[in-house]
């Protein structure tokens, strides 16, 4: 089996997803070659008894600390943890250089580690000008904190402008975008309805700015749209329901039948094998959904796969 092209999601972990389970799929993830694990400090407050997150990032931290033979790149955020119960999203921790460093430090505490390898600004914080925010990311870098450092959820033009401004001032540049993305589209971009956390979606600017900076890497939330690929108790949403939709299930539906593979599967390897290239964050609330996940993510689909699915 090819390395799987993905990050194992925890956003659950500790509040919905109990230890004993959490800790199966991590083991299964890790037996199979998973080496990405993306959490973030404020997951997830929104199904926590406390109304704050950080569940998932201690759980992970136990979770390291009984493998201590385990080698596995860690990913986290900062700036959407609310700072009152029911706070999000009008109050968050955003995105100041003292907060991120103050969150820092918990996450690493809560992870046990001395650094991660990749940080995450959550979301936008109009409040930080972008040269406060590159000094404050690009000093986590130099300091170890962390190894890299991306924007999620954030417009492609502000996104231009942050590397461009870490650029000019000689700091680390971010090298990572995320935003939420997959096979099927809403009808016009609309948004989307059911969202735990409704954020941004990854545009075609966005996109044309990961093809013209390969160097970027592209990471994309609810790629398999909890599970309505394949699951028949999920219903697509309404805003996934025009004509596009069809003529893409019914692509979908002949590459995953040629294959032998879930249609869930076809979604994550068409991520990861397209262009850009994109590396899908999947949770997984149980050991086989893991399994499923780390088969399609390992799957390399040929260009005529490729034009098949881009095509319809």
């Amino acid at each position: 089996m090819n390395t799987p092209t993905m990050a194992l999601g925890t956003m659950y972990f500790g509040t919905t997803v109990d230890e004993r389970t959490a800790f199966a799929i991590l083991d299964r993830y890790a037996e199979l070659g998973g080496a990405f694990i993306d959490t973030s400090d404020n997951y997830s407050f929104w199904t926590s008894e406390t109304g704050f997150g950080g569940q998932s990032e201690a759980l992970l931290g136990r979770w390291l600390a009984s493998n201590s033979g385990v080698r596995v790149h860690l990913s986290t955020k900062v700036g959407a943890q609310p700072t009152r119960v029911g706070g999000f999203p009008d109050h968050l921790e955003g995105l100041r250089e003292d907060v991120v460093r103050g969150a820092m430090a918990k996450s690493l505490e809560r992870l046990g580690v001395d650094g991660v390898d990749l940080y995450w600004a959550h979301v936008e914080d109009p409040t930080v000008p972008v040269e406060d925010l590159v000094e404050t990311f690009g000093g986590l870098v130099r300091d170890g904190l962390t190894a890299r450092w991306g924007v999620s959820n954030h417009p492609s033009w502000l996104l231009e402008r942050i590397r461009a401004t870490a650029e000019r001032a000689g700091h680390p540049q971010p090298v990572a975008y995320q935003e939420r993305y997959s096979y099927l589209q809403p009808a016009g971009g609309m948004d989307v309805e059911g969202q735990p956390i409704p954020l941004g979606m990854l545009s075609p600017d966005g996109l044309d700015f990961l093809r013209r900076n390969p160097s970027f890497d592209g990471w994309v939330y609810t790629a398999t749209l909890q599970g309505r690929y394949d699951r028949t108790d999920r219903p697509l949403e309404t805003e996934y329901r025009h004509p596009g939709t069809e003529r893409r299930l019914a692509a979908l539906t002949r590459v995953a039948t040629a294959r032998g593979l879930l249609p869930g599967q076809v979604v994550l390897a068409w991520l990861a094998s397209g262009s850009p290239a994109l590396t899908p964050i999947v949770g997984a609330s149980s050991v086989n959904q893991v399994e499923e996940a780390v088969v399609g993510a390992s799957t390399i689909l040929t260009e005529d796969e490729l034009a098949e699915l881009d095509n319809a």
